[in-house]
């Protein structure tokens, strides 16, 4: 009897640390950083496939985005933090600044995205040929030497990469590159494959409360160009911004983070300009 006893105290010590272990995790995960995995590759050069992330939810405080999404049970994160599922709750809000690499909740799928704010409250945003003219000013680019990566598929969807020229599998997929600079003097990589419809818009005007964003990789990226009814994001309200991509942790161009032999090295640990 006493040896059942011991197993029996022993089951529920080992559920008691495993309940434990799942709260403080969730807690951790909640408040402070997220684990994010780059699944595509709309922020090339400064994100790259299978690259692995914390993102800062200190960063701009906390809202019912803030919490996870649980979509397997059927449950998203305004199900789950009721008490900030109202339009524009917001603990702790403070505001990004222009050219933070954020993840945030998409406006219509629920989903979790990272791009890059271009446009704050108030701004007016226009591509024309590709150049990015915020309140009527064009944001200099300096061209500099093309991106290049190997024309194979990437991470756990397979995905191949879109090249400026046509190539074979194996081959140097080449990317128009130009450094992009903000009027406060910050600035990063953007790429270009060619002429597409996103390189030419209409004037967009932010509306108070939300944030207009852009991917790095101009050509592969569905974001605020692309309006909600044809599946782009739109404006992004604020109280969907999750938080910040400050560093990458880890990197692997395989379709497994086990493929060793796939991890970038140079990568490890490297600051998200």
């Amino acid at each position: 009897m006493a040896t059942e006893a011991k197993k029996g105290n022993s089951v529920v010590e080992t559920i008691k640390t495993v309940v434990w272990a799942l709260v403080i995790a969730g807690v951790f995960r909640t408040l402070l950083f997220q684990p994010f995995w780059i699944p595509s590759g709309s922020m090339k050069s400064t994100l790259l496939i299978g690259d692995f992330l914390f993102v800062n939810k200190m960063a701009y405080g906390y809202s019912a985005a803030s919490c996870p999404n649980i979509r397997s049970l059927g449950l998203d994160a305004k199900t789950i933090c009721g008490v900030l599922d109202n339009e524009n709750t917001r603990v702790w809000g403070a505001e990004p600044e222009r050219g933070d690499v954020i993840v945030f909740r998409h406006p219509v799928s629920g989903l979790d995205y990272i791009k890059r704010v271009i446009g704050m409250p108030g701004d007016t945003v226009q591509v024309q040929n590709g150049i990015v003219y915020l309140n009527g000013q064009a944001l200099p680019q300096e061209q500099t030497e093309d991106f290049v990566e190997v024309a194979e598929l990437q991470g756990p969807q397979r995905l191949g990469p879109r090249c400026s020229r046509p190539v074979g599998a194996g081959g140097d997929c080449h990317k128009g590159a130009a450094i992009e600079t903000l009027p406060d003097g910050r600035s990063y990589t953007v790429l270009n494959i060619g002429n597409r419809g996103t390189d030419n818009t209409t004037v967009f005007t932010v509306p108070a409360g939300h944030y207009f964003f852009m991917g790095d990789n101009r050509d592969n990226s569905t974001d605020s160009r692309v309006p909600k009814l044809a599946g782009g994001v739109g404006m992004v309200p604020y109280e969907n911004l999750i938080g910040r991509a400050d560093r990458i942790m880890f990197s692997s161009g395989g379709a497994s983070m086990f493929a060793f032999w796939t991890w970038r090295g140079d990568r490890f640990f490297k600051a998200v300009e």
